[in-house]
């Protein structure tokens, strides 16, 4: 056993040895359960950043992990070069859980993204009978769906995007929430997709106009476009429904999904769609060494049982409206905003005093919860969904206290 470090050391190692590419709050965590997580030195937190939703069922639950040891000791990993035991029944029981004829099995978000827009692009030229490279795909400002070169080309963040060009053609960005800009982007013939988040996470849990999702699809379908969701984040339960277009009845032909499937225990994503999509892609076209691993396959069903058996979706929806609420009555300067759906919200701040965003997480920090600031002026509040009505009523206690000290 190496000996335990302290939260400083640790630092300074992560700052010595790694590529700076994250800038973390200077909290060094060594164990979770539930909606808790301990640093290194013992101090007990509330994770209000669940991973960016991937442990929407809690830290380390026991049935998840269970499930990874087990297969652990048996097989690990084949690549699909062979069959093996576990994906065939993973595959039945996601498409039925979600609805689909197929997945593609992938690992990370980013991969299932990348998967998608090749997915799309395929469809474009075999189904629709568009010219070669010639497809486009619409996207919209805000949008976050991974980091690889293709999809920071259709970024409108100048973090993700400025410095790494060459970029990937074939995406056209329209504005969000905004009904009359898809409609004249859609009018192009040679438009294959439009990919969207249900709710933009990463933007600052902006949430559109009730009926942008259905308007988009219906759209979508008039046109002979495929509407995909990336549901990476707000997927599993997490906005009070299993899936964030299911608040308003919206069956993507494309569904990405990731971060939650496996209960945050190992990357894993997948790809959902019909036949008549998916089965254009053809062996040697798409795939992964790892996708679909035999480790993954008994996680990721294990992870979506718990969503069902724990009914995590009505907890969500319930706790997120109490949520809201209660923030919502707090009287400060700071509060410019409150928003959200089911456990999935966001503070947009006002900065006072020289105190932004940022500072409001270091005091939260300080007195026991862990969230984290995006673009500078909004903190994003998303706990595990197992969290209980009396723990996140003492949770708010800390985020109000905590915003009460600038006032």
């Amino acid at each position: 056993m190496s000996e335990k470090i302290t939260s400083q050391k640790a630092i300074e190692l992560e700052d010595k040895y790694g590529a700076h590419n994250y800038h973390p709050l200077p909290v060094v965590l060594s164990k979770g359960e539930g909606p808790f997580v301990w640093d290194v030195e013992g101090k007990k937190y509330f994770d209000f950043l669940s991973a960016y939703s991937a442990v929407n069922q809690g830290h380390c639950h026991p049935k998840i992990v269970e499930a990874l040891v087990d297969q652990a000791r048996t097989l690990t990993l084949t690549s699909r070069a062979f069959y093996n035991d576990c994906l065939g029944p993973y595959e039945k029981y996601i498409t039925a859980y979600f609805g689909y004829d197929k997945v593609l099995p992938m690992n990370s978000g980013a991969e299932a993204d990348e998967t998608a827009i090749k997915l799309c692009r395929k469809w474009a030229y075999d189904k629709k009978g568009v010219p070669a490279n010639e497809a486009k795909i619409v996207v919209c400002e805000g949008n976050f769906h991974g980091r690889t070169t293709t999809i920071i080309s259709m970024s409108t963040d100048p973090d993700a995007r400025g410095g790494f060009g060459p970029y990937t053609p074939g995406f056209v960005i329209v504005p969000y929430n905004d009904i009359p800009a898809l409609e004249k982007a859609l009018e192009d013939p040679n438009v294959a997709g439009f990919l969207v988040e249900p709710i933009q996470g990463e933007a600052g849990v902006y949430v559109p106009e009730d009926g942008y999702l259905k308007k988009s699809y219906d759209l979508c379908k008039s046109r002979n476009v495929l509407f995909i969701a990336d549901e990476v984040q707000t997927g599993i339960a997490r906005t009070g429904k299993l899936l964030a277009c299911d608040h308003e009845n919206v069956r993507p032909d494309i569904l990405i999904l990731g971060k939650a499937l496996s209960g945050g225990v190992l990357p894993v994503s997948a790809v959902l769609a019909d036949d008549h999509i998916m089965l254009v892609i053809k062996p040697g076209q798409h795939g992964s060494t790892f996708g679909g691993n035999p480790m993954a396959a008994k996680v990721a069903v294990a992870a979506l049982e718990v969503v069902k058996d724990e009914k995590l979706a009505e907890r969500s929806e319930k706790l997120g409206e109490i949520f809201r609420s209660e923030l919502r009555k707090v009287k400060s300067e700071m509060i410019e905003l409150v928003r959200g759906k089911g456990l999935l919200n966001a503070i947009v701040i006002r900065p006072k005093n020289g105190k932004e965003a940022w500072d409001v997480c270091v005091k939260m920090a300080e007195n026991g919860l862990l969230a984290k600031p995006t673009h500078q002026h909004i903190i994003r509040f998303a706990p595990p969904l197992v969290i209980t009505e009396e723990q996140l009523m003492e949770a708010l206690e800390i985020i109000i206290k905590s915003i009460l000290v600038f006032e």
